[in-house]
């Protein structure tokens, strides 16, 4: 049925107990238990269906701070990397830093997937952002005292990025025990949209406030030292969020030699099904390549813009504002046919993107061209990541979900040799050769797995 509660009108399934965390208001339960108003699906408001989710307790705090760590973890990209290259005037030291904070998910995602099925998450989400926090405020006093280096953010990207490969699978895995199975979809598509509101307006947030503490002065690092102050209050504030949820998130009865066994079946079904292997592959290779832009925003930005840390904040804004566009767009075509086809040609418009990222001269068009990056590439990793949601057995689906999130950490690799060739022949034509070679990857891929571009409806072949 459908009832109309000051959240808006909401489906309820009456046949089954409310999902964990719901908490109806007085006005709700005194119409659950009455006739209620039914209506259609068809006459809900857009705005109702779209956060539908949000209505319960319990996910809306999930959701807020999910959204703060979002908007803190996108402004310290930014006061990174305008720092690193500041002090190192090195793109192949800016990969490294990158490389340290993805390289963990390579080792930890799988473990990080098992502790969270074994014990409660809540205590899990509560400690590691706590404890990330911590790590900041310290890398905050060093850098703001002015004794920071390089090795410093080598060993704060490897010490976050562990925590956060514990954390994640815990984050990932109780958003299905916190809404009911109709409501899931929508939730999963408010939980991405945290990261791409946060791409919007994080780095300008980040690069205006670099710049406002640094009084004009951006050879100071005491500006980007109070940044990252403000970026661990942050952290801390969705730690209280996380600490405010019900629900603790319920540990499953496995054995630790029970996990192993686990880990290995999902590793022996991705070599047995080759539309799931290729699609493992095609959510990778063209992250490798087509991220460069992201990865190498503040070389592109002092190189070739002669900019400050507002036109870095600006440029990766306009790539967040492109991946927010990508995502809509896919929202709104829902379960369009020629999947397989859309990807390949998505990837190849992503590499002309960059070709005009590469050649943009002005601040302007660089942000134009890096919207475009910003839509093709949202448009491909999301389609991509549902089309394998959907190709996988239900009964593997969180072990390989799991590899897919732990290979996630090789992404960066593809950045080393970009970055190198960007320090020998300079960022536009190393930028050139990654779209040289996320376009040369995507036609090696539709050679090897054919049965790509096959992907219609749903995850079937036509």
């Amino acid at each position: 049925m459908i009832v109309r509660t000051p959240a808006g009108d909401l489906p309820i399934d009456t046949s089954k107990p409310p999902p964990p965390g719901w908490r109806a208001s007085p006005a709700t339960a005194s119409k659950i238990g009455e006739p209620a108003t039914v209506t259609s699906r068809a006459s809900l408001t857009s705005r109702a269906a779209m956060f539908q989710a949000l209505a319960i307790p319990d996910f809306r705090l999930l959701w807020i701070a999910n959204l703060i760590a979002s908007f803190a973890m996108q402004m310290q990209m930014v006061a990174r990397g305008w720092l690193i290259y500041d002090i190192t005037a090195s793109p192949l030291a800016l990969t490294w830093v990158v490389l340290s904070f993805m390289l963990p998910s390579l080792v930890f995602s799988l473990w990080g997937g098992v502790i969270a099925d074994r014990v409660r998450k809540k205590p899990i989400m509560v400690g590691a952002q706590f404890i990330n926090a911590l790590a900041t405020v310290g890398l905050a006093v060093i850098v703001y005292r002015g004794d920071v280096t390089f090795w410093h953010f080598i060993y704060f990207g490897l010490f976050n990025g562990t925590v956060m490969s514990f954390s994640m699978p815990a984050r990932a895995a109780v958003v299905p025990e916190l809404v009911p199975r109709e409501t899931m979809v929508n939730a999963m598509a408010l939980q991405s949209a945290t990261y791409s509101m946060a791409r919007v307006a994080g780095p300008a947030l980040a690069g205006w406030l670099i710049a406002w503490f640094a009084g004009g002065d951006n050879t100071s690092a005491a500006g980007v030292g109070i940044v990252l102050f403000v970026i661990a209050g942050m952290y801390l504030v969705s730690v209280v969020a996380t600490a405010m949820l019900d629900y603790q998130g319920t540990p499953s009865q496995r054995t630790g030699t029970k996990a192993l066994e686990d880990i290995a079946e999902g590793f022996r079904y991705m070599r047995r099904e080759r539309l799931v292997l290729g699609l493992l592959i095609m959510g990778i290779v063209p992250m490798m390549f087509g991220f460069a832009p992201s990865f190498l925003a503040p070389v592109f930005n002092k190189e070739i813009l002669d900019g400050d840390p507002q036109s870095l904040g600006y440029l990766m804004t306009a790539m967040g504002i492109g991946s927010l566009a990508g995502s809509l767009a896919l929202a709104r075509l829902g379960d369009i046919g020629g999947k397989g086809r859309v990807m390949f040609a998505g990837c190849y418009l992503w590499a002309l993107g960059l070709v005009g990222f590469a050649l943009s001269p002005t601040l302007m068009i660089a942000a134009g061209f890096g919207i475009v990056t910003g839509v093709f590439g949202s448009l491909v990793g999301s389609l991509n990541m549902s089309v394998v949601t959907l190709a996988i057995a239900p009964e593997v689906r969180g072990r390989v979900m799991s590899i897919m999130m732990m290979s996630f950490g090789v992404m960066p690799l593809g950045m080393i040799p970009v970055a190198g060739a960007a320090e020998v022949i300079g960022i536009a034509p190393a930028l050139l050769g990654s779209a040289l070679l996320l376009a040369v990857s995507m036609a090696a891929l539709g050679v090897w797995f054919p049965e790509l571009r096959r992907i219609d409806k749903g995850h079937g072949g036509g």
